[in-house]
């Protein structure tokens, strides 16, 4: 049948199991967004504050489903402010296609008017970008970008299309294809790169350990393993730490959980895997936040790292053995091989730390731990938590309890401010059942707080809690333990009113300054299921501990006690 090529991106979509896009048009899209408006009963559309809110929603939604985001929009500034949540997603391999339209081919290369070679600007930050200028090809480049997006180790890709192309016409052919959700399963298998021999490595290295430790990051989430993770710790009988990527692929409750690992990392998390003597990364990429200095990381152990993505063996820490493949396929295989170990005097060693160095905070007054352990409380642990960045977040990945895959949604490798309530907006959007909160600090809730106008508009039920410190919390606690208190522009003591912000947005709003106020405020904004923003005024000097100084051992962390004793 003849179809335009803004009929072919709709049918497109509709291939692909698209039932939500995030989007805000202009001219150069607006054939798009008139095939979209012919078929709003099929495809969800969510016009954001701002394209930038558009790519965080469908990374939100990406995380949150597994299934792969979709955001719109135009050309020039439309496209380039696609750009920070395109980076945001390609940093913690997220699945998200950017549709963007550009102007007709023969102005092209000319300066036109919001013409930008989006495609050259994205380069560096997706798996893949296509500048479309025939219609022909339209249906073929958006199923290959699909498939690229969400297949491997997943992350973003780019499709420009010139908009005479959306214009044109030519015969289009449907076809029944994958939903992009090819990380594991049947499709893993074109990912499998490793042999018999290093499955037979790796467990010789796991039965010879006496101090095996597990690492596990954000590809345990994206492969779907957590079943298979939970297994492997049980049968090697191994105390396991999380990345901020890999919250929820391991149980918060479980026993054998030690906490986050890194520069806020748990002390026993931390010293552990520096005593071990075989550290297991299960799909986790020793970035620099977790590693701290690789010359003294795990000094004592053998590493075994997992990963599909080969570019990611020995490139911060050097390996004994690896398997290149899908994490959950290669545990399956670990797991039918390895017999039940038993390592009682490690473990034993291991609880003795927890035991020792409990995550601590000061229990007088209102504090941000003490707001996310009563969201914890209250929500049994099951909402979809996400965040912005800062002390907030780390708050957030220490003291709620994960026990599920795709329940924290933050931004990891590229730290973007800004990023948590589009996302929280997304997530909503792709698991309707779920409470989804968002936790933010006054500094990032500052920079994408428009989008409360966008949950209000489609009364999206997302609780927007922001930690008010009156201060950019973070740099202010790097700048009193390492800049000797000179608080240069980090003080943001002013007259902004967050809940009249909401209020003034369609939203509701509460302010909470005492403890005894806030667990009731958060099950009103769930009571309520309709857009809250729940306003939290915290002392300005409240610090994230345990910490780690740049440069140093993850051996080194210290907290609070550590800092009074050296005083």
């Amino acid at each position: 049948m003849q179809l335009t090529g803004a009929e072919i991106v709709v049918e497109c979509l509709k291939e692909q199991g698209v039932d939500t896009v995030f989007g805000y048009p202009g001219g150069t899209i607006l054939n798009v967004y008139d095939a979209l408006y012919k078929h709003s009963g099929e495809i969800n559309h969510i016009l954001t504050s701002h394209e930038q809110g558009a790519a965080h929603a469908a990374d939100g939604y990406a995380r949150a489903t597994g299934k792969t985001g979709v955001c719109l929009a135009t050309s020039g500034p439309g496209a380039t402010n696609l750009v920070t949540g395109i980076a945001t997603a390609y940093m913690d391999s997220v699945p998200i296609v950017a549709i963007t339209c550009n102007v007709n081919l023969p102005l092209l290369g000319k300066d036109s008017f919001q013409e930008v070679d989006i495609a050259g600007v994205t380069m560096p930050i997706t798996k893949h970008g296509y500048i479309v200028k025939d219609v022909n090809i339209l249906a073929d480049t958006l199923r290959k970008a699909f498939q690229i997006a969400g297949s491997g180790r997943p992350g973003p890709v780019l499709v420009d299309i010139t908009k005479d192309v959306t214009a044109n016409q030519c015969e289009y052919e449907p076809k029944e294809v994958s939903n992009g959700k090819t990380s594991h399963g049947k499709e893993a298998s074109k990912e499998r790169r490793y042999t018999k021999e290093d499955i037979d490595k790796a467990l010789e290295l796991l039965q010879k350990a006496k101090k095996p430790y597990i690492y596990v990051g954000g590809g345990a989430i994206i492969s779907e393993a957590a079943d298979e993770v939970r297994e492997f710790a049980k049968k090697l009988d191994a105390p396991v730490c999380d990345t901020l990527m890999g919250k929820g692929a391991f149980d918060g409750h479980d026993d054998l959980y030690t906490g986050m690992i890194g520069m806020h990392g748990t002390k026993t998390s931390n010293l552990g895997v520096s005593e071990c003597d075989l550290l297991v990364a299960l799909g986790a990429r020793f970035s620099d936040r977790v590693v701290g200095n690789a010359a003294k990381f795990a000094s004592h152990a053998k590493v075994l790292q997992i990963d599909i993505d080969a570019a990611e063996i020995n490139k911060n820490i050097r390996t004994d053995a690896f398997i290149v493949g899908d994490l959950k396929e290669v545990l399956m295989q670990i797991n039918r091989h390895l017999p039940r170990m038993e390592h009682k005097e490690w473990i034993g060693h291991i609880q003795e730390l927890k035991e020792k160095y409990p995550l601590n905070y000061n229990k007088e007054g209102l504090s941000c731990p003490y707001i996310i352990e009563e969201l914890d409380r209250i929500t049994e642990g099951k909402a979809v938590v996400t965040t912005d960045v800062g002390q907030h977040q780390m708050w957030a990945a220490q003291y709620y309890k994960y026990s599920e895959p795709r329940t924290f949604l933050s931004s990891g490798g590229l730290g973007t401010m800004g990023y948590g309530l589009g996302a929280c907006i997304g997530a909503k959007m792709g698991r309707p059942d779920k409470i989804c909160v968002n936790i933010a600090g006054d500094g990032c809730f500052r920079m994408n707080m428009n989008e409360l106008a966008t949950a209000s508009r489609y009364h999206i039920p997302v609780i927007q809690i922001v930690i008010n410190n009156h201060v950019l919390g973070m740099v202010r606690q790097w700048q009193t333990l390492f800049y000797g208190g000179r608080y240069s522009q980090t003080v943001l003591n002013d007259k902004v009113d967050f809940c009249k912000v909401a209020e003034g947005l369609g939203c509701e709003a509460i302010r909470v300054t005492k403890k005894e106020e806030a667990g009731p405020a958060i099950e009103k904004a769930i009571a309520l299921k309709a857009p809250v923003l729940i306003e939290c005024v915290i002392q300005e000097d409240d610090k994230v501990f345990p910490m780690v100084p740049a440069g140093e051992a993850i051996s080194k962390a210290f907290d609070e006690t550590d800092l009074k004793k050296n005083e």
